[in-house]
């Protein structure tokens, strides 16, 4: 039979057959996927005509169509609902893919005719976008040993196909420790939970078949368990089980690969040359150097570590005044720190939530981005990986753009957090096609027949995700490898952080914050009371992130450490990590800087694009209208619409005219103040 992943898929908009496809039919596909992008890169490599850009160039952007539109699917679905079997491919197909990247990056006769084509680049008619590609395809083969031979060359080869390897298991220990830990509740555990949790409790206590309600390690259950429980025994314990995944020893713990990880990304650098793999991993970036970086992170740091023991005094006062001795530790923050926003801002978590129901916060995303970029979005049924995902067609002037899919509850084939992913990319070469887009969160799945009730944070996510999306959908662009959210790593988060801000625009929450029993709109003071809050606790939010982006850093810049747990505890010593707040990720459950390459010595991009995104929703505070459609137009065709195909620095500039300061960041985060 023929396989469904390999042949046309006459589905609507050409979705994947999911229905079609079994976990039999990734391995022969992505092996033959392989072979043919094999034939396109020998064909590219012994053509007798002159390297041009059309017989080269070119010619690799299409070489791997066949295997991205397979991989597209595969990690899409064993991301967001892996098995045994999706696991055991995850393992099987790591060490294929980087022995593939290898051979393209090592082959001489490619990488000649690259150059070739390089080295004339100024005596042939190229658009701005033709140069931006041949520069980016020539520093990708130079990044990745194109330039070694001998010794060296098959070093590196194997020090990539480790790492891929590494990658897997570190992501596949953390998914593991995540599905089989839950604490159950009976009785007196559940004093001080409101209704809203201990309905979530009991639906992820039907998932794990416990017979009755429990907490599990998804940040949509613990985060609000640990706000409201009164048992602080049950809140230690709960904690403590949610920072130390993957470090539990045994099979999937996670110490041993971040330390050789570490190791090897450090002598992925020297081989290529650089003094250290930030030095090596920051050349692409728009930070540049790893000073450039600490500079940023210190200067947002001391001030929101300021702030943070502020609250902390305020906090342990709360903590003796119940009666415990001793110092505030981590599992008490989140409880009293909820505790004193309801004494500050009169504002309850139980009492917001029902007005945060999951599809209206849908429908706010989508009339925000009809606003803004006058995009339609209609639901639709067709082939998809899991019940809970949702389609939607989306389209601008009856034009077809995109199709996105939504995948928002979490459940123990999930891993962790939440993302954006194109099962396929926007681009022009070799026929217009336009892109796949998926949004991946872990929000609560509510009882049967009740809706989905989000916190702020989560509505928060739901918006981030979604300027993602809208990075991806709104693609203009000829060469998928510059297509969408294909930019910097520290330009990425722009669009995703800046869309968030359109969830605190009072109208917005005045239209779709709608109350899931009654219907009624969220009560004027209410609506008054949360955005007054949107900074609250805000130290405490700055501090875990800040301390994970220094620790990332100082993994990466310099030595990689023999230990990195103890390399961790060093970092977090010079800075003065106040005791009851702990990093955000720590190493062993770092899946942005250990499942792979993206995030490690990056993770600090996220400060470094809220310090454009701040700037830039002041472009629209300016004209004093939040959806000023000249604004939104300029914010489309600099930046959305262009993916990689600019510098980042000059989209930003061509955006806002300028680059932008640290000083709109602290403001918005109420951290000018604290320093």
């Amino acid at each position: 039979m023929t396989n469904p992943l390999l042949s046309d898929w006459n589905t609507p908009f050409e979705l994947p057959p999911f229905d079609q496809i079994s976990d039999d039919d990734f391995a022969p596909a992505v092996d033959a996927a392989l072979e043919t992008a094999r034939a396109n890169i020998a064909t590219i490599a012994e053509n007798d005509e002159s390297p041009s850009f059309e017989n080269t160039i070119e010619a690799l952007e299409l070489a791997d169509d066949d295997l991205n539109r397979v991989l597209g699917v595969f990690y899409g679905v064993a991301g967001a609902d892996s098995n045994e079997v999706r696991e055991a491919l995850q393992r099987e197909f790591a060490p294929k893919l980087s022995a593939y990247s290898s051979e393209v990056a090592e082959n001489k006769a490619l990488f000649a005719r690259v150059q070739a084509v390089w080295d004339q680049r100024d005596d042939v008619d190229l658009t701005d976008e033709q140069q931006r590609v041949l520069m980016l395809t020539r520093r990708g083969f130079v990044r990745a040993g194109g330039q070694l031979e001998g010794k060296p060359a098959e070093e590196l080869r194997e020090v990539k196909s480790r790492l891929s390897v590494l990658g897997t298991e570190f992501t596949q220990n953390l998914l593991a420790d995540e599905r089989e830990w839950f604490l159950k509740l009976e009785g007196d555990d559940l004093i001080g939970l409101p209704g809203f949790v201990i309905a979530t409790a009991k639906a992820a206590g039907e998932e794990k078949g416990a017979g009755g309600p429990v907490v599990t390690l998804s940040r949509s259950l613990i985060v609000p368990f640990l706000q409201f429980s009164e048992r602080r025994d049950l809140r230690q314990k709960a904690y403590e089980a949610w920072v130390s995944r993957g470090a539990n020893g045994g099979k999937t713990d996670n110490r041993g690969i971040a330390a050789e990880t570490l190791k090897l990304r450090e002598k992925r650098a020297a081989l290529l040359g650089y003094d250290t793999f930030s030095d090596y991993k920051l050349e692409t970036e728009m930070a540049k150097t790893p000073e450039a970086v600490r500079d940023l992170l210190m200067q947002v740091w001391e001030p929101a570590k300021a702030a943070a023991e502020e609250d902390a005094a305020v906090l342990k006062r709360m903590l003796h005044a119940d009666g415990w001795d001793g110092p505030l530790e981590p599992w008490d923050w989140r409880f009293y720190s909820e505790k004193r926003r309801k004494e500050l801002h009169d504002l309850d978590e139980a009492e917001l939530k029902p007005y945060l129901q999951l599809d209206r916060m849908i429908e706010a995303a989508f009339a925000c981005a009809n606003r803004l970029f006058g995009l339609e979005f209609k639901a639709f049924e067709g082939p998809v990986y899991h019940p809970d995902v949702r389609l939607w067609e989306v389209t601008r002037n009856g034009k077809h753009l995109a199709v996105f899919m939504g995948d928002y509850f979490a459940r123990g084939s999930k891993r962790s957090g939440a993302w954006c992913m194109a099962m396929r990319s926007q681009k022009r070469l070799g026929g217009e096609e336009r892109p796949l887009v998926v949004n991946v969160c872990n929000f609560a799945k509510p009882e049967a027949g009740k809706p989905a009730l989000l916190s702020y944070d989560d509505a928060r996510t739901l918006f981030h995700e979604f300027g993602h999306a809208l990075h991806q959908m709104l693609s203009d662009v000829t060469y998928e490898s510059i297509s969408g959210t294909s930019v910097a790593r520290d330009f990425v988060e722009l669009p995703s952080q800046l869309y968030e801000h359109w969830l605190e625009v009072p109208e917005v929450l005045a239209e779709f914050a709608t109350h899931a029993d009654t219907g009624e709109a969220m009560p004027e003071a209410l609506l008054e009371k949360v955005l007054a809050a949107t900074t609250y606790d805000m130290g405490f939010q700055t501090v875990e992130y800040v301390a994970s982006a220094l620790v990332d850093l100082g993994f990466h810049d310099g030595p990689a450490p023999a230990d990195p747990m103890q390399k961790q505890a060093e970092i977090l010593e010079e800075i003065g990590m106040p005791h009851a707040i702990r990093m955000r990720h720590a190493t062993p459950h770092f899946a942005h800087v250990f499942a792979g390459d993206g995030y490690s010595s990056g993770y600090y991009s996220y400060m470094w694009s809220e310090v454009m995104d701040a700037d830039a929703f002041a472009a629209f505070e300016e004209t004093g209208d939040p959806f000023d459609q000249g604004v939104a137009k300029r914010l489309e065709e600099t930046v959305l619409s262009s993916g990689g195909s600019v510098d980042a620095a000059e989209l930003y500039t061509a955006f806002r005219g300028r680059l932008p300061g640290v000083e709109a960041l602290l403001k918005g985060r109420g951290l000018d103040k604290a320093a």
